[in-house]
Parts: C-alpha cells; structure tokens; sequence
C-alpha cells in the first residue's frame, strides 16, 4: 500500500491572488521627469513647434536682444498663470486677475510719483501687494463662505478693480518715475534680468508648496471633491480663500512689475491678461475641472504664449488673429480634456478585482 500525500497548497500564489490591487500615482503625485513630460507634454510640444518655426522665419528670434524682452514679458504671463493655477487647482477660477495688475500697478506708480528714495518704493510694493492680497480675499469670503459662483464673483471684482484703477488716475498715465523703481523690473543679476529670476524663483517655491506641503494637498483635495475633502478633515473654506488671496497678490506682484518695467502707471495696464493666464495654465495642462496642472506647466503655458505675442511681432502678424488662435488654443485643450475624461467614465469596470488601467 502506498502512502499517499496531499500537497501544499500553493500560499505564494493565493498570496498573489488575495494582494491588493496596485494602485496607479496620480498625475499630482509623479515628481521629476515624468511630472514634466505628463502633465506638460502638450504644452511643451508647442513650444518645441513655435521655437523652431520662428528659428526658421526670422533671423531676429534669436538674436541677445530678442531673448532678453522675451523673458522679460513671459516673466508677467508666468506669475500670472501660476497666480491662475492656484485657483484653478480648486474648481475655481479668477477672472479679476488683469485688472488687479492695472490697480497694483497704478498704486505703486502714485506712490512713488516724482519722488526719490528707496523708502518710497519700499511703501509702494507693500501698497501694491496689500491692494492685491484684498481683492483675492474678497473673492476667496464670496466664494468660500458665501458660496457665490466664482465665475461671477470674480467677474465683478474685475469691474470694480478697473473702475477704481480709473478713479485713481482719471483715466490718465502716471509719470515720470523715479529711476530706482525702474530697476524692479529693469535691473539684472550675472546678465538675468531680475524678471527672469523672480519668474524662476515665484515658479520653484509655489511648485514646491504644491507637492511638498499639506495645503498643495489640500488644493488638490479640495478641486477634486470639495465635500469628500471636507468630510476628511480638510478645512476646505481656509483652503479656497487662502488661494484667492495668493492669487490677488501674484497677480499684484505682476502689476508692480509691469509699472516697473513701462516706468509709468498706466490705467489700462493688464487688460486682457486673465486670458493669458487661463490660457498658460490650460496649455500647461492644467484642468478647468480643477486638481489637475502644475506650476511648471504653468511656466511652459505662459512660454508658448509668450512666444505667440513675439512672433507675431517679429513677422508683422496682425494681434487680432493672434488673440483668435491663442482662444482656440484654449477650446482646444479644454476639449482635450473633457474627451479624456468621457473616455475614462465610459471604460468598462474590470471583472477581476483590478484597478482600471
């Protein structure tokens, strides 16, 4: 009689069958190269086209000269879209941005009109940013605490802080300025312009408070569900002020710039910008739906509009059109992303347990 024996079961492979599912990162979470070329790709293909047609159509685009006023008004789209992208980032959106830069602007410029010091100046970034971070707080109580529409709210900030920008100057442009605050913004470090390093630098810190901190997650939280993230313990109302508020004072920060780098205050400065801003945060892939996009796609989005403007200067483009293709730029990648997103909803759900791919 022979013994028989029963084998073993297999406990590696029931372990692998009772694992858990792998859980994919999210686009919030990926650092590095791969944060660059995902939730930026798009954008930074357009920059590669553009770079390389304007290389081949005019001989200017890459001269010094060229290069050096191409950062520089890059450097007020790129912290306007990252000012953008902190609201964006929550399901929001702040269209009071450019005429917060014409208020910041003129203010600075009033304050420091015909006179000399560095005192002055000093007193006038702080009235400026202050003028700024109030406009972003009104917006941010209307829409945390009151729970206004922030298409709608923002939409009047945008009226009163032009009307009031008119108000101050009576329509009128305020100069001379005095030469020291002209170095704000004309001034360089080792041959950058100063432009260039606060665009890098405000673009290094947001991105890191984006991924390195508690309140990025809470922005990206809060744009994803908001009453999920509340039911979690995310103070969601702190949160969306906290990002309006920042967003009004980049954007004021921009303005003193702006004035800065004209040397006058001019009441109709920043007209048009909260456009360019959207527009750098959607072409960076950033999502109007909110929780999606970077400050980094932020920087590349307001590259490749930066790129339009001074191409169209140098090959006599009329602005117009410009403006047209920089708007379907815009419908372009919003329907990008809303296709991407009926594709994900319609994806049949997975049978074996699996998370979808």
């Amino acid at each position: 009689m022979t013994e028989t024996t029963t084998p073993a079961p297999d406990t590696r492979a029931k372990g692998r069958g009772r694992r858990a599912p792998r859980r994919e990162p999210e686009d919030a979470e990926i650092l590095g190269l791969g944060q660059l070329f995902g939730s930026g790709f798009g954008g930074i293909s357009i920059l590669l086209v553009l770079g390389f047609a304007l290389t081949l159509s005019t001989d200017v685009f890459l001269t010094g000269t060229n290069l050096d006023n191409l950062g520089r008004q890059v450097s007020i789209y790129a912290i306007l879209g990252v000012a953008q992208l902190l609201v964006i980032l929550t399901a929001g959106i702040d269209l009071s941005v450019g005429s917060v830069v014409g208020l910041s602007g003129v203010i600075a410029a009033q304050t420091v009109y015909e006179t000399t010091g560095t005192g002055s100046i000093v007193w006038a970034a702080v009235l400026a940013l202050g003028a700024g971070a109030l406009a972003g707080l009104v917006n941010g109580v209307l829409v945390a605490v009151v729970k206004l529409p922030p298409f709608i709210v923002t939409l009047g900030m945008m009226g009163i802080a032009r009307g009031v920008t008119l108000l101050l100057t009576d329509g009128r442009t305020i100069q001379p300025l005095p030469d020291g605050f002209s170095t704000l913004a004309g001034g360089t470090v080792l041959g950058i312009a100063n432009l260039t390093w606060l665009m890098v630098i405000i673009t290094v810190v947001v991105a890191l408070f984006l991924r390195r901190t508690v309140w990025g997650r809470y922005l990206y939280a809060v744009g994803s569900n908001a009453e999920s993230a509340r039911l979690t313990g995310v103070p969601v109302r702190a949160v969306q002020i906290t990002a309006y508020t920042l967003c009004g004072t980049l954007a004021a920060l921009a303005g003193l710039l702006l004035a800065s780098r004209l040397g006058n205050g001019v009441p109709t400065a920043g007209t048009g910008y909260e456009l360019q801003a959207i527009a750098a945060c959607v072409i960076g892939g950033a999502s109007l739906f909110g929780a999606r996009g970077t400050a980094l796609g932020a920087l590349v989005g307001a590259l490749v509009v930066g790129l339009l403007d001074n191409g169209g200067t140098l090959l006599g483009i009329d602005p117009f059109w410009l403006q047209i293709f920089t708007g379907a730029l815009i419908l372009a990648a919003v329907a990008t992303e809303h296709l991407r997103n009926l594709r994900i909803a319609r994806r049949p759900a997975p049978t074996d347990g699996t998370a979808p791919a």
